[in-house]
């Protein structure tokens, strides 16, 4: 095995710290808005696809908070074990807002309405969110963080529910396919049902390469199990640049 990259140094832990902290503000901040929009879109509308787009915002919020308190701690470490509770949780609660909203469009018939307030803020997140996920991921593995991880995972699904809520507007508005909505969510709400368990476990894959080999002849590791290989390179998400 070569190439092995050892724990970072001291110095440049803080820099990665602070980059995390940072990326924490931003989720915050934007889906702060995004939560406002949405929500305010959809009561407009009448859109429960959109209130329901809301309701995830505020979810992800709460996920970005506990990454920001552990790490405004002088030994992060210590509060990484109940952070990853907190992101795990949040995961559910996400899975389950998302469920409820689908099954209830699907049972009443009722698809996602025409708003172009909703369009432009899914639009939006879907061109921001993989970037910013992508940048946090990054900067937890390097630092080894599993909740830098998990949140960026957590990030990584506003993105697939930004596709989905797009989805249903156009295709709703285009073909009429009310269904198409709440059929995708429910796939998105299994997903984070998944990271959620994985999260609980603090079986959160593509941590510190270094962290990993050392974890890869353990039984049970998810580095054993080649949970990993997908995060063999930190290649940026397609438009973000170099």
């Amino acid at each position: 095995m070569t190439g092995l990259q050892m724990s970072p140094a001291p110095e440049r832990r803080a820099v990665l710290s602070r980059r995390i902290r940072f990326f924490a503000a931003a989720t915050i901040t934007y889906n702060l808005t995004e939560a406002v929009v949405a929500l305010w879109a959809g009561g407009v509308a009448g859109s429960a696809a959109l209130i329901g787009f809301g309701l995830d915002s505020v979810i992800e919020v709460a996920s970005a908070v506990a990454l920001s308190w552990q790490f405004a701690s002088k030994d992060p470490e210590r509060r990484e074990h109940l952070t990853l509770r907190i992101i795990a949780l949040s995961f559910f609660a996400l899975a389950a807002f998302v469920s409820a909203e689908a099954i209830r469009s699907l049972a009443v018939g009722e698809g996602a309405e025409q708003s172009v307030p909703g369009i432009v803020i899914a639009a939006l997140s879907l061109a921001i969110m993989p970037v910013l996920s992508w940048l946090q991921r990054r900067a937890g593995r390097e630092l080894g963080s599993k909740t830098a991880v998990a949140d960026s995972k957590q990030t990584l699904l506003c993105t697939y529910l930004s596709a989905v809520l797009l989805a249903g507007l156009l295709l709703n508005a285009t073909v009429g396919w009310w269904w198409a909505d709440a059929a995708a969510a429910l796939v998105i709400a299994a997903i984070a049902v998944r990271e959620g368990i994985e999260a609980w476990r603090g079986d959160v894959c593509c941590t510190v390469p270094a962290r990993g080999a050392m974890d890869a002849g353990r039984e049970g590791s998810p580095v054993a199990g080649g949970c990993c290989t997908d995060c063999a390179t930190d290649a940026p998400p397609a438009g973000s640049g170099p």
